[in-house]
């Protein structure tokens, strides 16, 4: 677990004071640079000592075989692993003859900065060797967001006693080893060699190498160009081979003299275009990167977060660390997305290997809602990407003899990469969060344009996917049975509540939509018989309810189940999916995540006030949170339903998942769900923002810890500012013209905001504070989010 003496509480950086080998694998998630496209972990210069070393292009697979003991119809065969391209971040250091190694001589000073700002990882070093030779390194590392497919290193050695001679090896290298696989299964496969050299190139400053996959046959181009600064002579010179390309600058520094590097990379991949092309390709994105140099590099990095942050940042007082962990969240959730450009955005984003690089709901559901009011253009790019994949979607569901389209529960390209299971292949929900992100980001932006090129054809498949997975019975209730909603202990049931509210949206959301755009939709089949049928299901949707108990079964006959005994579950049993059986957690009152306490997130339409209380009192008793994506939706219904103290607590503990590693598996990537979800939490939760009517609305209120929340959102070409505080919340408009106006409800109540007008509103006071929640032993947030303090 990381310790918080590692990272100290700064509002704009992540600062590693002390450099832990035995974290240095979750320091490295932590540390990792993204633009979307490419991903470099936050590995040592040098390479070694490493966790995990890292570097990823967004979509860039190999395939594997899905073994089972018995295989059955339907049964994905094969599965798509992300794999480890070539490292372009080595940089090794010799001087006079003994290898710059931490693990060596004694490291006086060591300190690695993120800054979230400038969007770089800055390192300083003062190291002292065996031989007593000392020296001071610097380095800072960027992975561009104005330039897609560059990366940046600028490497500085001071000689503190000399002469000194020092010799610099920055390296291409291929082909690294990997550890060995884990047993958990959210860990990705390990592939062996998964790159074949087709090229390598040298030149005196840098080289490229060219690989393809062995078995998916995508080829990957890396491209590296150095320009070296000293104030003495240097000799530079470049060898290759097939999988490693080294550049060698050597020089001799008298004492307070440096030697500067800096290092360029490019990287390409296609599984389309030739050899040749790709070639052309890294070289030209190399050539464009030396136009604007380091110093170009890092002044539009710079510009570009000046930007997003200018629009999109949270500010938190009251709580320094909620502040520095939602500012690392955004950051970390931007550079899954920026310039992924109609690729996925994965679970792990491009910061590890886990899960083997697969995008799951999470998308849509947590980081798609966060970026379509922070970069809707990030949001566009996605949809594009799942419409790209409808081909293979519509197969799959063609395969399990329905209509429309079935999204696989993890993918890369598209295509279901997992091996049957039942949790996952039973989980048709996703279906329905693709057409709400869809939905949420054409309200926001009023993109029509997209409305109509993909997003109805979305719409239309999903919808015809619920039409024939449900069913009438003969009362005329519509059922969608045999599933799996968000919570994987309780697997292949009826009716599960959050599925069935949000394919209702789904259904009528698509309805609208086709009568909206009649000439495309015949185009697709739809007819105005189909889009009746659509309404008639969503009007009829049975939703279970236990009159006894008086609350929302997540399933049917979920509250007739026997209880788990969590009296007896010890604390190391936890999570429960790796000590018992999946057979025993399905048929018992436990929930892995929040489930139908989700559904009241996102579809809190469809129930009282009074109904999410005694909602979230029962499923509180329930919830185990043995996955990452719980906490932020528990404060969202803690903060709404009168426990405010109880959503900080849930709030800092999505917040501080990886920053704290809460659930001991930062070292395969950061949770980017999560660590969305701390932005959802405080914007959802505290500051009470929904969207459901088509409306912006606001119930805002702070918990006692926090003094202050203000927030930014864009709504169409307007930029919404929220400043809430203890007793009033005040609305004010950015970047429209004299006639902009946004109309928006605080607490049901109408308010109109102009540019010239900010509006201040009164929060009323608290409801009358219910029966306190309580969770299962062991369970309750504070323990989690604040062990780290014990």
């Amino acid at each position: 677990m990381i310790r918080e003496r590692a990272y100290p509480v700064e509002p704009w950086h992540v600062r590693e004071v002390l450099l832990d080998l035995d974290v240095l694998a979750q320091s490295e998630s932590i540390f990792a640079l993204s633009n979307g496209h490419i991903g470099l972990r936050g590995n040592l210069d040098e390479g070694e000592p490493h966790g995990l070393p890292g570097t990823y292009l967004n979509s860039f697979y190999e395939l594997r075989p899905l073994p089972y003991a018995e295989a059955g119809f339907g049964f994905p065969e094969s599965g798509q692993t992300i794999v480890n391209v070539t490292n372009g971040k080595l940089i090794r250091l010799l001087v006079d003859d003994e290898p710059f190694d931490v693990r060596y001589g004694e490291l006086l000073d060591h300190e690695r900065i993120l800054d979230l700002r400038a969007g770089t990882l800055h390192r300083y070093v003062h190291w002292r060797s065996p031989a007593g030779r000392e020296v001071k390194l610097r380095s800072t590392r960027l992975v561009s967001f104005r330039q897609r497919s560059a990366a940046a290193i600028n490497y500085e050695v001071e000689a503190v006693d000399g002469p000194l001679r020092l010799i610099v090896q920055s390296e291409l290298v291929a082909n690294e080893a990997l550890p060995a696989q884990s047993r958990d299964p959210r860990v990705a496969a390990v592939l062996e060699s998964p790159l074949l050299a087709e090229e390598q190139l040298t030149r005196h400053n840098g080289g490229l190498l060219i690989h393809r996959t062995k078995v998916s046959g995508l080829r990957v181009a890396a491209a590296m160009d150095h320009e070296v600064h000293a104030p003495a002579d240097v000799t530079v010179s470049t060898e290759g081979y097939d999988d490693w390309v080294r550049t060698t600058v050597g020089c001799v520094l008298e004492p307070g003299e440096k030697l500067n590097v800096e290092k360029l990379l490019t990287y390409s991949w296609s599984s389309q275009r030739s050899l040749p092309a790709l070639r052309d390709q890294v070289g030209a994105a190399l050539a464009a990167a030396k136009l604007d140099g380091w110093d170009g590099l890092r002044r539009e990095q710079r510009e570009y977060l000046d930007e997003f942050w200018e629009a999109a940042d949270v500010r938190v007082e009251g709580d320094p660390e909620v502040q520095q962990a939602v500012r690392f969240g955004l950051f970390h959730v931007l550079q899954s997305g920026a310039r992924a450009e109609r690729r996925p955005i994965s679970a792990k984003g491009l910061t590890g290997p886990g899960y083997d690089g697969h995008a799951f709901w999470d998308t849509e559901m947590f980081v798609l809602p966060v970026l379509t009011y922070t970069q809707p253009s990030a949001v566009r790019d996605a949809l594009h990407w799942r419409h790209a994949t409808l081909a293979q979607a519509k197969e799959r569901a063609r395969t399990l003899y329905l209509d429309g389209a079935a999204f696989p529960w993890r993918t890369i390209e598209g295509p279901e990469s997992s091996a049957y299971w039942p949790a996952g292949t039973a989980a048709f929900h996703i279906a329905a969060g693709v057409a709400d992100a869809l939905r949420r980001y054409v309200l926001v932006t009023g993109d029509t344009e997209v409305e109509q090129s993909i997003g109805l054809e979305l719409l239309v498949e999903t919808a015809r996917l619920w039409r024939s997975l449900g069913h009438h019975d003969r009362h005329g209730q519509f059922h969608i049975d045999g599933v799996t909603g968000p919570d994987e202990y309780t697997a292949v049931k009826d009716d599960n509540v959050y599925t069935n509210l949000m394919a209702q949206r789904n259904l009528l959301t698509a309805a609208d939509v086709a009568m909206r755009y009649r000439d495309q939709a015949l185009r697709h089949g739809v007819t105005e018989e189909e889009a009746a049928a659509w309404r008639d299901a969503a009007h009829a949707m049975h939703i279970p309810y236990d009159d006894e108990v008086e609350v929302h079964e997540q399933v049917e006959g979920f509250t007739r189940q026997e209880e788990w005994d969590f009296e007896h579950t010890p604390s190391d049993k936890y999570p429960l999916l790796l000590h018992y059986p999946y057979f025993d957690l399905y048929r018992k009152q436990v929930v892995k995540q929040a489930d139908l306490v989700l559904a009241m997130h996102w579809r809190g339409d469809a129930f009282t006030i009074e109904e999410k209380l005694r909602n979230f009192l029962y499923y509180e008793r329930r919830t185990v949170r043995d996955s990452s994506l719980s906490a932020c939706t528990q404060a969202v219904l803690a903060a709404e339903v009168g426990h405010p103290e109880l959503a900080h607590s849930y709030l800092r503990e999505a917040a501080l998942m990886d920053l704290h590693d809460l659930n001991e598996n930062t070292r395969d990537g950061v949770h980017m769900a999560s660590l969305a979800g701390a932005w959802i939490a405080l914007v959802a939760g505290f500051g009470g923002l929904r969207d459901h009517d088509e409306e912006l609305s606001f119930c805002p209120r702070l918990s006692s810890r926090l003094s202050r929340l203000e927030f930014s959102l864009q709504w169409r070409q307007l930029r919404l500012r929220v400043d809430i505080r203890a007793n009033q919340t005040t609305y004010s408009l950015r970047h429209g013209g004299p006639d902009a106006v946004l109309e928006l409800r605080h607490y049901g109540e109408s308010v109109r905001v102009t540019c010239d007008q900010p509006v201040t509103m009164p929060v009323p006071p608290p409801r009358p504070p219910g029966p306190p929640p309580a969770q299962p032993p062991g369970r309750a947030p504070l323990r989690q989010a604040d062990k780290i303090r014990e």
